[in-house]
């Protein structure tokens, strides 16, 4: 008859378990009328932040006009530039539009009148 042999594992050494570490009490809460500069300088940002207004979104157009109103829109420019405020050709073109938008609805009509329709598309090449 065999005898079933006995096996002894070596045992672990028991782990040592640290102390439990003392979180330090919280700091007493400040009062809303005195906040902490850092909170004031963040809330300065914001308030800057809101004050701020969005950049216009952009739109890029080409069009055709006669070589004469092309010159009035340079002379424009010389002239702006001969009082001391040069300006690109999308300033003068927004001014326009601004004066017209101030226009009266007869003086609008009028105005529109006074510039003949252009054919449509890129000019033929000369």
């Amino acid at each position: 008859m065999a005898t079933a042999k006995k096996t002894t594992r070596a045992k672990a050494p028991a782990r040592k378990i640290a102390p439990a570490k003392t979180v330090p009490p919280a700091p007493a809460a400040k009062s809303v009328q005195d906040p902490a500069p850092a909170a004031r300088a963040a809330r300065a940002a914001n308030t800057a932040k809101a004050d701020k207004p969005k950049k216009p979104k952009l739109v890029r157009d080409s069009f055709t006009i006669p070589k004469a109103e092309y010159k009035v829109i340079e002379d424009s420019k010389s002239r702006a530039a001969a009082l001391g405020r040069p300006v690109k050709k999308s300033e003068v073109l927004r001014a326009g539009l601004k004066a017209l938008a101030g226009l009266s609805d007869s003086a609008f009509l009028s105005a529109l009148g006074a510039v003949p329709a252009l054919k449509t598309g890129r000019p033929a090449k000369a």
